[in-house]
């Protein structure tokens, strides 16, 4: 399942489909910025001396979606930024392919540097996307980002992916409802529109 968005200043994107970094790129380049700043997260051979061959991501679509806005939202608030393009991966992300984008731009290279940076780490710790890594062997294991605030510690090595969606909602729906600075930012929010 693919979920765009694409405005005039944010395109966000959740797909099973191959990244297009040049359209990323492209979207946040203007004649009137002097800075692009774009991070390419890829897929790894290896972890903790074990063969990777590729790497899954599961992601809660709606929600991954609405905090992917917060995090544009809040770049928005610390940054003078332009455009922001962020591009995740779903499903089997072969080695040495992306797996996110994040494309940044602004006046000067400082903030869309700084932009892309906390884009990423927050991305990290608080959008609903799981990986799972598969190993040359047959086994898998379902990695969590050391960024990553509602799994509080836990792998899901030995559950099924279900078992820690199951868990991951209940302890990211706790988080959220308790964290200030997750909470809603538009009226519209907290009146369910």
């Amino acid at each position: 399942m693919s979920l765009e968005e694409k405005q005039q200043d944010n395109w966000l994107l959740l797909t099973p489909d191959s990244l297009n970094i040049d359209d990323a790129s492209s979207f946040v380049t203007s004649s009137s910025t002097g800075a692009v700043s774009v991070f390419i997260g890829t897929t790894r051979d290896h972890f903790e001396g074990r063969k990777v061959i590729q790497l899954q991501y599961e992601a809660y679509v709606p929600m991954a979606l609405k905090q992917l806005k917060r995090v544009c939202e809040e770049v928005r608030m610390k940054w003078p930024v332009h455009r922001i393009a962020i591009f995740h991966r779903l499903g089997t992300v072969s080695v040495t392919d992306a797996s996110v984008v994040i494309a940044i731009s602004s006046v000067h290279r400082q903030e869309a540097m700084e932009a892309v940076h906390y884009s990423i780490d927050t991305l990290k710790a608080h959008v609903p996307i799981w990986k799972k890594e598969v190993y040359e062997d047959g086994e898998e294991e379902w990695k969590e980002n050391k960024e990553c605030c509602w799994t509080a510690g836990h792998l899901y090595s030995n559950g099924s992916v279900s078992d820690a969606l199951t868990i991951g909602f209940v302890l990211f729906e706790k988080l959220f409802s308790t964290v200030s600075m997750w909470t809603p930012l538009a009226e519209e929010d907290t009146m369910g529109g």
